[in-house]
């Protein structure tokens, strides 16, 4: 049983007791120049489907190090704007892009003292999947542009060590098809069956059965159809659905890709 004396007693309201003035007295003779810090960006790796393919959007480096080389958007943490690194990739999302975009997950955080030139530093990656026709650009259209993905990367070089980290966004993007429908994020608000099946089928790269496709999808009661609304094709016109208003990261019954022709 605590004494009358002991410091670890809460005081009255407002009161400070010993553990806390001792907190307060150490904070304010801290001194954070003891540790070295490092430099700590957010790297965006941002996917849309476009003629048939996956793309990826790339910047052109104005300034060293890597200048003149394609590179992730993206940019330096600044505290003074930025309460947190979420909140820091979103800025950075509006201003490279104009949009926020409706899927944003964070992919992973890269660190050494060898992957920028300029010395050590620390980044942040998310991953972000927009419609096409919801994107515009910002700044110099030369400066900025989407790449084909092919395989894993885009064919060539990337700067610092950003075709790790695509090839890594790429990897995370298929695998979590296999088992959500963040597709969805990738599409218009209205689209056909069809349209919905190639857009899998483009980032899984392997063609799926019609049937079997159609069935999981309707099994997991994700879709709405749009009563009277179709889209007119080469064929007979194609019913329009949308999602339905509820997380659109559910989980189907089972994986849409194994069911690959």
């Amino acid at each position: 049983m605590s004494g009358q004396g002991d410091s670890t007693e809460s005081g009255p309201v407002g009161v400070m007791n010993a553990t806390e003035r001792g907190e307060a007295e150490f904070l304010r003779r801290y001194d954070a120049s003891v540790y070295e810090k490092p430099a700590f960006t957010v790297d965006l790796v941002l996917f849309t489907v476009r003629d048939e393919h996956l793309h990826a959007l790339l910047v052109q480096r104005a300034e060293h190090p890597f200048k003149g080389c394609w590179a992730l958007p993206g940019g330096f943490l600044d505290p003074r704007r930025d309460d947190s690194v979420d909140a820091c990739a979103a800025r950075k999302l509006v201003e490279e892009t104009g949009v926020r975009a409706p899927y944003l997950e964070q992919l992973k955080t890269y660190g050494s003292c060898d992957r920028d030139p300029r010395g050590w530093t620390a980044t942040t990656v998310y991953f972000a999947l927009m419609a096409s026709d919801s994107v515009r650009l910002l700044g110099n259209q030369e400066d900025a542009r989407w790449v084909r993905v092919q395989g894993d990367g885009v064919g060539f070089a990337l700067a610092f060590d950003h075709t790790r980290i695509l090839a890594d966004a790429v990897e995370r993007l298929r695998s979590k098809l296999e088992y959500t429908h963040i597709a969805v994020h990738l599409l218009p608000e209205e689209f056909t069956l069809p349209e919905l099946q190639r857009t899998y089928e483009i980032i899984l790269q392997q063609p799926l059965d019609k049937s079997s496709f159609r069935r999981r999808v309707m099994q997991a009661d994700m879709l709405e159809e749009l009563a009277g609304r179709q889209r007119d094709g080469s064929g007979r016109p194609a019913q329009l659905y949308r999602f339905r208003d509820y997380d659109r990261q559910t989980f189907f019954p089972r994986s849409i890709s194994r069911h690959a022709r």
